[in-house]
């Protein structure tokens, strides 16, 4: 079993390390990928074909090689009505985001979910369309999503005002980086001036997001 587990991970470390290696958008010939992670060519296509299972958009031309499409494929899966519920529930929360741009995306991506979906399965569009975020901290940092993507695009300066895990309330000068999404939570990555360190800050937390008339290098 303990063998079992330590070949799991193996696996995991070196799929992982195919999907960076294709990151960067660029045909990698089977051959030259391979070498690279020092497997054999057999193991290569599994991995690849792992890849696509788990709904990873690998396109592959003959005689040029591999790489990441923007497509995400999910193979078909079975959701129950509670989770039908929340899928809508999150989407109903992400539309009232002020960001046109996901405010788009949730649009359509509902249309593709309710298309999908059996008409039984379907909820009363205008029962979400009532609710309030059940969670005010999210719906709160969704608010900031627009100056921080813009912020980052500019490489513009941020002075923000960020309620601490402690509660304390804290200001940073803040060069942001990039935005991610971390189990529900989304997360800015920059530098702050104030500490003189990198910092990762939960959105949901932030008080204030202040463009700054100063950019960074």
């Amino acid at each position: 079993m303990r063998e079992g587990l330590c070949n799991a991970m193996r696996r995991n470390d070196r799929i992982h390390k195919l999907l960076d290696a294709l990151s960067d958008g660029a045909l990698h010939r089977a051959q030259d990928l391979a070498q690279r992670l020092k497997i054999a060519p057999r193991t290569l296509y599994r991995d690849i074909a792992r890849l696509r299972a788990s709904g990873i958009a690998v396109e592959g031309t003959r005689g040029q090689g591999y790489r990441l499409t923007e497509a995400v494929h999910l193979p078909p899966i079975s959701l129950s009505p509670e989770e039908v519920e929340a899928l809508q529930l999150a989407l109903a929360v992400l539309l009232q985001t002020p960001d046109p741009a996901l405010q788009a995306t949730a649009t359509t991506l509902a249309a593709k979910i309710d298309a999908a979906l059996p008409e039984a399965a379907l909820p009363d569009a205008e029962t979400f369309s009532r609710i309030l975020p059940p969670f005010a901290d999210p719906a709160r940092g969704l608010s900031h999503l627009p100056v921080l993507r813009a912020a980052i695009r500019a490489r513009q300066k941020l002075r923000l005002v960020v309620t601490e895990a402690n509660g304390a309330v804290r200001s940073h000068v803040f060069h942001p980086e990039g935005l991610r999404h971390a189990a529900r939570v989304w997360v800015l990555d920059g530098w702050s001036e104030t500490t003189q360190a990198a910092l990762t800050l939960r959105i949901d937390l932030i008080e204030t997001a202040e463009p700054l008339p100063e950019l960074f290098g």
